[in-house]
């Protein structure tokens, strides 16, 4: 597996930082953008690891100058319960606001077009990413279960839940609250399934908003 080929360093054009990635590794960020495409890579239970500045790609300009491009991250998937064929091809990203990519996008032709080459010969992906693939519903609702993460529930409440919704296979938020959390406690039980959502003990289709009719199931390692 690689490993980050050159250092980020702070710059005043942006905010940069290091985000802690599942509390195991730390992967630093040029911009609030990365930050936001490593939060959401986070949260995805098939993402294995990402490591950022991770290859460094040589391209030559239009005019013949030879450069040297290095992408922002390399995403490594799980294979999960799929067979070794279905195996998810690792990703070489580029993370760029789309104001910028459309006002250069004939400049950096020439390092995208050697950056998708190189990746085609190690078996990988390249894409491309900008807000419109980052800053979307997934998002919002993974920056709404935040303030869930760190909240403490029965234990024994929580196994309950998680125990019976593995025997149903999937159930609405709904019901799983007029099951477990009748009346006066259907607040602090919504609060506890979000609690399990946000801890990635429980899933659902992160890409719909969150509300009492969001489909809920056990959490795989698929």
């Amino acid at each position: 597996m690689l490993t980050q080929t050159r250092p980020i360093k702070p710059t005043r054009r942006s905010v940069s930082g290091v985000y802690s990635f599942r509390g195991e590794t730390a992967v630093p960020y040029e911009s609030t953008l990365e930050r936001d495409f490593i939060i959401r890579k986070e949260f995805n239970q098939s993402v294995l690891d990402i490591i950022p500045q991770p290859c460094q790609i040589p391209f030559t300009t239009k005019n013949g100058r030879k450069h040297i491009y290095t992408p922002d991250f390399l995403v490594y998937y799980r294979l999960g319960n799929r067979a070794y064929p279905e195996f998810p091809k690792p990703v070489l990203v580029e993370v760029k606001p789309e104001v910028e990519w459309r006002k250069h996008w004939r400049d950096w032709l020439p390092k995208w077009k050697a950056a998708y080459r190189f990746a085609q010969e190690q078996g990988w992906e390249f894409h491309i990413q900008d807000e419109s693939r980052i800053r979307d519903q997934t998002l919002s609702n993974i920056q709404f279960l935040d303030r869930y993460k760190r909240m403490s529930f029965p234990a024994e409440e929580s196994r309950w839940v998680i125990k019976n919704l593995r025997a149903m296979g999937s159930a609405p938020v709904h019901f799983l609250l007029a099951r477990h959390f009748m009346g006066i406690y259907q607040a602090q039980g919504l609060a506890h399934l979000w609690h399990l959502l946000a801890t990635r003990q429980l899933d659902c289709d992160i890409s719909m908003p969150l509300n009492d009719q969001t489909v809920l199931w056990v959490t795989t390692d698929e």
